[in-house]
């Protein structure tokens, strides 16, 4: 079973009332179609049904958290990252890193030189499902299991 979760905004900025704003802040989704990692907790799960109308998530597996920080991981100055600034972090190559992420051993908000935030592209070929409901209602928004394919798209 996976110790983290990834979650993604789905929505903009528009219309979003100030305690959703406020809590995405806090959650490091501060735009839209940005994806971030987050280790399970009680405390997440709160925030993450709170604005479960705004953001989707997953549980993580290794292989997404490692083809994330290929493709999209980035430090200061929008610069993607190197094999030499993973060995400053601690760890020998991104699946290293990625199975952390994964089992929530490390977060990326104390990763410093990195970005705690993904910036994703809107998805290839358009969302399949609506984006203005929630999973159990023929939507994408909330606790995604079809997420992975969608992210997938999105790198």
């Amino acid at each position: 079973m996976a110790n983290a979760y990834l979650v993604v905004r789905i929505k903009g900025q528009a219309d979003c009332p100030y305690w959703a704003t406020h809590t995405m802040t806090l959650l490091k989704l501060d735009k839209k179609y940005r994806a971030t990692i987050l280790p399970i907790k009680e405390n997440t799960l709160g925030m993450l049904r709170k604005v479960q109308h705004y953001v989707s998530w997953i549980e993580l597996d290794a292989s997404l958290a490692k083809e994330l920080i290929d493709k999209k991981a980035r430090k200061g100055g929008y610069q993607k990252i190197t094999p030499e600034d993973l060995k400053e972090l601690g760890f020998a190559s991104s699946d290293e890193l990625g199975t952390a992420l994964a089992e929530g051993k490390a977060t990326l908000s104390k990763l410093k030189p990195l970005k705690p935030w993904f910036a994703l592209s809107p998805p290839r070929l358009g969302f399949k499902r609506s984006t203005k409901k929630l999973y159990g209602n023929k939507g994408i928004l909330g606790q995604n299991k079809e997420l992975d394919a969608i992210v997938r798209r999105m790198i």
